[in-house]
């Protein structure tokens, strides 16, 4: 069988083009200073001036060079080749000096001697992954003792359902690997791109023991009934980057954030 890495960097790869030239991604305004973080994740990094952060699964690097512009010394990380080639065009472009790595986020500890103020991920990272013992013990590793771990992501809840949000087709709990095969990207659904994609679903308990396990003192646990991104099909928008999936309504959770320190001892 092809590993899954081989699968979703390929898919990564298809995906950075369209996702550079879609609105989604807005890329003229960042570069003219518009911060790609939203309020969640701004209101729980709070100020990082000269603060080390590791920006785990960056993608084309958004976040982490407007990490860099409110003053932190960011490293970002991703699968994809192409993903980290655009990055590092990106943060030329916007003169910043964002350092930018290729790694699947297991083997980072065998490439990167360093330990980080913070440690930073966000939005669509985990369900990626197979094992979150195996993350939250990388998050651990790269934290310096007190460091903080910032985390946001897509509530569980909602990658229970089919696409169209009609009825639940995949299970809460991690106990499948989930084949698919798509059209198209959330940044652009009519992008004229095939895409073969493997995942796994997480559920909320999984999460918080993995990473108590490895060490890490859950701080704050927050669960949001909207999402600061239109990337679910039939979203409405309910406010200033704020969107719900209709058939769901306010309430069900769409999005949970959370911040963990590393334990001294």
């Amino acid at each position: 069988m092809e590993n899954y890495l081989d699968i979703n960097r390929n898919s990564w790869n298809k995906k950075v083009e369209p996702h550079l030239k879609s609105d989604f991604y807005f890329v003229e305004e960042f570069l003219k200073g518009r911060t790609s973080l939203n309020s969640i994740e701004l209101g729980l990094l709070g100020d990082i001036k000269d603060q080390e952060v590791l920006h785990l699964q960056c993608h084309f690097g958004q976040d982490s060079i407007s990490l860099s512009r409110m003053g932190a010394k960011v490293t970002g990380v991703d699968l994809s080749d192409k993903a980290i080639e655009a990055a590092e065009n990106l943060a030329e472009k916007c003169g910043a000096d964002t350092e930018f790595l290729i790694s699947d986020v297991y083997e980072l500890p065998n490439i990167l001697n360093k330990k980080f103020d913070i440690v930073y991920s966000s939005y669509g990272t985990i369900g990626w992954l197979p094992d979150l013992e195996k993350w939250a013990k990388v998050v651990s590793h790269f934290l310096k003792p007190a460091g903080r771990f910032v985390f946001v992501e897509f509530h569980p809840f909602v990658w229970m359902y089919d696409d169209d949000f009609t009825h639940l087709k995949y299970s809460y709990f991690n106990d499948e690997t989930i084949v698919e095969n798509e059209e198209g990207t959330y940044a652009d659904q009519n992008a004229e791109i095939s895409l073969k994609t493997v995942t796994w679903n997480h559920p909320t308990s999984e999460v918080l023991n993995a990473l108590i396990k490895n060490g890490l003192e859950i701080n704050v646990f927050n669960e949001y009934n909207w999402s600061p991104y239109d990337c679910f099909k039939h979203n409405e928008k309910i406010g200033e980057k704020q969107f719900r999936i209709p058939q769901l309504g306010s309430k069900v959770p769409h999005v949970f954030s959370l911040t963990a320190t590393k334990k001294s001892g």
